[in-house]
């Protein structure tokens, strides 16, 4: 119906409404009495009146009169006419000359006689009125009397018209004349439907009381298209009255959701100007589809009772808590709105019916901000001592890009990882800090890609899908893997830096090892030139080298490839002239070429062990340098190695005199003995902290330190006295061997544990987030939802503020279940939200 036909439609009624509720006043509206000839010749073609006849002197009609006369001024407002007709002394015509037509009142439409009603049924005003609008609205008004004539009406108007469907106990009746002055207004919009069969009415509603009063149901038909899908219903809550009816009518009308892209406090809905609430589900585009059908299942719940909205936080900037999920807009002039986190759409239509609902939730959340407050006064060390947490805290309000980054969900989770040839996934909770530090590095990570063919990069919330993350088997967050088809997934277990997550994706697109098939390609691969696509980024790359002799380590290359993909750049070569290419590196085969800093320097190692374990293990101690500087992300991977570690602390870069020194220290050292090192403190400011440790201040620099966390804990300084060459730092460690030395402190023996226990996070969602499958439909008939539109905040045409989405008629039978998880913007932690924040171990 057009916005000009509405507003014409709820004119009317109101006008109806306002006629039908002022006193008459005796027989303002009755017509002079004309004789039965002047009566016939003034009627018109096309208009309804009403006459009754009845002689000049007839006391027995007196009190029917009254009331015909009182109900004149009412059928005037839809146009018909009530006239008294006086029948003259000796007329024998067919109106007047029977005693029995004196009894009766005759509708006529232009001169043809529509119904003759006895006087007797024609006791007031509302039977007059009742009886004859439901006479004249034969066609707009269907009376049923079984069960089987109510759903073959019901197939008959699906997928063409509604049907409104109303029980009145008798006809005559205020509630039966409120139903036909609707039908009157709104009988070319949708079918009525009307009976007196209490049993009628208790077949189409289970919770029907024996003895009911009059009741109205709206059945949406009009877009059931299958002859089996039953049309929904929406009872009218309230009694059988013209302006209820017509308000009822108005907010089936209304859009099922209104997507709103401006101020909430400046949006007027239907709901709203009818005295009804506006219940808003915040959204954001990354779950707009799990948004869009909670907010379908939340309005079908309060169909009648209130709006319901969906309010797009990328388009709307709102000054309230990231964790507030749902906001409350009331019809009293002057509310502010209210921003509540709920847990479950259950809790959101306990809002609406229950008012008291909001206090109580508010005065909750107010404890619960105070009980913070008090706990950040006592406990700040507890949220400080995380260095993770306090830079997700301090940049909180600092938009990501992540526009580049598809959002996976049950639904399109294997479909989009069947279309890309390499699909890269991050699984992380939303509220957790590690996981939003590393969205971050992430995002980074897709800027760097940005055009990079044949990658996907995605993300799973874990928190708003256990279900699938289950599927997964992920069982820690943060955690990315990469899917290849007809390969198993690789899980990355790396640093979490925008450059080695780059790293990663790149080498995970070759295969590995990548074998290689003429001399020109090894070498090649050994300069960094092949393949192309990587011959921009410089990493170490291993080439092995296998005659037809040595299959069994050839295999066990391979398996070692499949172990470290993605982490090293790993290639193979077993042809023919194979030996060849290896004496040029002095070795033989099997053996490994190792090519560093793009090809200016190649190595040959030999390899002497054969198992896989020994391959690995090989390669990732080839892979370590000789004199490293030890920064966050490389420590792990020394400390792997158990050894004593030889570490000259600088206040910037060390010189040439000392690096030489340490560079010949090294070399000349037996294998494997300990790890020579050093740290920038300028690049790597935790140095310092770890000085205090050592010796409660921080010496002078450069110092050069030895350490041996795996035994004892001793830390020795060397003699600040002597300066930094390869001799002295040798006598010096003859010394320390001999025990000569005395350590200037030792580390305590206390395991390095976090303050806190780590989260059982998969106990926390599985408890808290219900699967999607359990949860139920708004009615058993319902079909799948259609996809949303890629922008939820604005249709094609332009920045509309609303966009009226289909009417109620229009999407009754496309609303899915949504799940009653509120899934959308907010971390869902609600009672939890306090343990979260004072966890120190993420």
């Amino acid at each position: 119906m057009s916005v000009q036909k509405d507003r014409w439609v709820s004119s009317l009624v109101f006008l109806l409404f306002c006629a039908s509720s002022i006193p008459r006043s005796g027989s303002a509206g009755l017509q002079q009495e004309p004789s039965p000839q002047q009566y016939f010749s003034s009627l018109e073609a096309g208009r309804a009146s009403l006459a009754f006849f009845t002689p000049s002197v007839s006391a027995g009609a007196q009190p029917f009169l009254e009331q015909i006369e009182s109900s004149a001024e009412a059928l005037q407002d839809y146009g018909i006419s009530v006239v008294k007709v006086n029948c003259p002394k000796g007329d024998v015509s067919r109106y007047c000359g029977r005693e029995n037509a004196l009894r009766k009142a005759f509708l006529f439409r232009g001169a043809l006689l529509i119904r003759e009603f006895p006087t007797d049924a024609l006791f007031d005003v509302n039977s007059i009125v009742a009886n004859v609008l439901f006479a004249l609205l034969f066609n707009e008004v269907k009376y049923i009397e079984t069960l089987a004539d109510l759903e073959n009406t019901e197939n008959a108007l699906k997928g063409k018209s509604n049907m409104v469907f109303a029980y009145v106990p008798a006809t005559g009746t205020a509630e039966h004349r409120a139903v036909m002055e609707a039908a009157f207004v709104y009988g070319t919009i949708h079918q009525f439907v009307l009976t007196t069969e209490a049993a009628l009415l208790k077949a189409t509603s289970h919770d029907a009381p024996d003895i009911s009063p009059a009741c109205l149901l709206f059945c949406h038909c009009q877009r059931v298209t299958e002859p089996a899908q039953p049309c929904r219903r929406t009872a009218l809550g309230q009694p059988l009255t013209l302006l209820n009816i017509h308000r009822h009518l108005k907010l089936m009308g209304a859009p099922l959701v209104t997507e709103v892209a401006e101020d909430p406090e400046k949006i007027s809905t239907v709901h709203l100007q009818l005295g009804l609430p506006l219940v808003f589900i915040l959204s954001q585009k990354e779950t707009y589809e799990a948004d869009r059908r909670t907010a379908e299942f939340v309005a079908w719940q309060l169909l009648g009772k209130a709006g319901v909205a969906l309010l797009s936080r990328d388009l709307v900037h709102l000054n309230v808590l990231h964790r507030s999920n749902v906001a409350l807009k009331t019809p009293d002039e002057g509310m502010p709105i209210q921003y509540l986190v709920l847990e479950d759409t259950d809790e959101v239509i306990t809002l609406v019916e229950d008012k008291n609902k909001v206090k109580q939730i508010q005065e909750g959340e107010q404890e619960e901000e105070e009980e913070d407050e008090d706990e950040k006064e006592n406990n700040n060390q507890d949220i400080q001592d995380d260095q993770v947490v306090e830079a997700v805290s301090r940049d909180k309000k600092r938009e990501l890009p992540l526009e580049q980054i598809l959002v996976l969900t049950e639904e399109n989770f294997h479909s989009s990882l069947s279309e890309a040839a390499e699909a890269v996934v991050l699984f992380y909770a939303s509220w957790e800090a590690v996981s939003l530090a590393v969205l971050r590095s992430y995002s980074e990570v897709a800027d760097h890609l940005k055009g990079t063919p044949g990658v996907l990069l995605s993300r799973v919330n874990c928190w708003d899908w256990p279900g699938l993350c289950s599927q997964e088997n992920v069982t820690q967050f943060p955690s990315i893997r990469i899917y290849k088809e007809g390969q198993q997934p690789v899980t990355y277990d790396g640093m979490w830096g925008a450059g080695e997550l780059s790293s990663f994706i790149l080498l995970s697109q070759l295969s590995c090892p990548l074998k290689l098939a003429t001399m020109d390609e090894a070498e090649g691969y050994l300069r960094g030139e092949f393949p192309a696509e990587l011959s921009s980024h410089h990493h170490t790359s291993f080439l092995g080298v296998f005659s037809t002799a040595t299959s069994k380590a050839r295999e066990a290359f391979e398996e070692a490839g499949n172990i470290l993909r993605g982490h090293i750049r790993m290639g193979m070569y077993f042809e023919d002239d194979a030996l060849a290419l290896s004496r040029k590196y002095s070795v033989s085969p099997p053996a490994l070429l190792l090519a560093r800093g793009g090809g200016r320097s190649v190595e040959g190692i030999p390899l002497s062990k054969h198992s896989v374990q020994d391959m690995v293990h090989k390669i990732r101690y080839e892979l370590l340098d000789i004199f490293p500087e030890i920064t966050v992300p490389n420590l792990p991977q020394y400390l792997q190695l158990r050894k004593p570690f030889l570490i000259l602390f600088s206040d910037g870069a060390i010189s040439q005199i000392e690096s030489k020194e340490m560079l010949k220290l090294t070399k000349g050292s037996p294998q494997q003995a300990f790890v020579a090192c050093w740290l920038n403190l300028k690049k790597t400011p935790v140095g310092y902290g770890i000085l205090r440790t050592y010796f409660s201040t921080v010496p002078s620099l450069p110092v050069l330190i030895w350490v041996n966390l795996h035994a004892g804990g001793q830390v020795f300084q060397f003699p600040p006295e002597q300066s930094i060459t390869e001799v002295n730092i040798l006598s010096w460690l003859e010394r320390l061997q001999a025990g000569l030395e005395i350590p200037s402190s030792t580390l305590s023996e206390e395991d390095w544990k976090p303050p806190l226990p780590a989260y059982d996070f998969l106990q926390m969602m599985e408890t808290s987030v219900p699967e999607l499958s359990l949860h139920p439909s708004p009615h058993p008939g319902d079909t799948p939802a259609q996809p949303p539109p890629k922008n939820p905040g604005g249709d094609a045409g332009g920045d509309t503020a609303i966009r009226e989405e289909p009417s109620r008629e229009s999407t009754a039978q496309e609303a899915a279940s949504p799940g009653r998880d509120l899934r959308g913007t907010a971390p869902r932690l609600a009672a939890r939200d306090k343990q979260g924040k004072r966890h120190s171990e993420l």
